[in-house]
């Protein structure tokens, strides 16, 4: 990853960034793995209180771009809006269940099969 741009916005306690990450012979990095790498680059920055705002791929080119905002506090990064605050914590409970997976969760209950026959199912 590399920053092409840094802006300091004191009015809403934030380091804005743009970046561009090559990702040759690999797939579109994750959000998580975008979290992951700010927090290398941005002295002080902690994954809880990093937004990623935009990615954009290249088609057909292994590039992708885009925007972080890295927030002093928490209180300041809940004024983001409600759709990109729930967008990253889908992604941070994502992540924790692929890293723990419970085994209740990967064995359907019998209760479920019921329900999707009762649905119609499959056709």
């Amino acid at each position: 990853m590399e920053i092409t741009d840094r802006k300091e916005n004191p009015i809403l306690n934030r380091v804005e960034l743009s970046w561009t990450w090559r990702h040759v012979g690999n797939a579109t990095p994750t959000r998580a793995q975008i979290i992951e790498a700010v927090a290398k680059i941005e002295p002080g920055a902690t994954k809880d209180r990093i937004v990623v705002k935009s990615v954009s791929t290249r088609y057909g080119q292994p590039l992708t771009s885009g925007n972080a905002f890295v927030y002093d506090n928490r209180e300041d990064l809940e004024k983001e809006p409600k759709y990109i605050l729930e967008r990253h914590s889908v992604s941070v409970e994502a992540n924790a269940a692929t890293a723990d997976p419970s085994p209740e969760e990967d064995t359907p209950t019998a209760d479920a099969a019921e329900e999707a026959e009762i649905a119609g199912g499959e056709e």
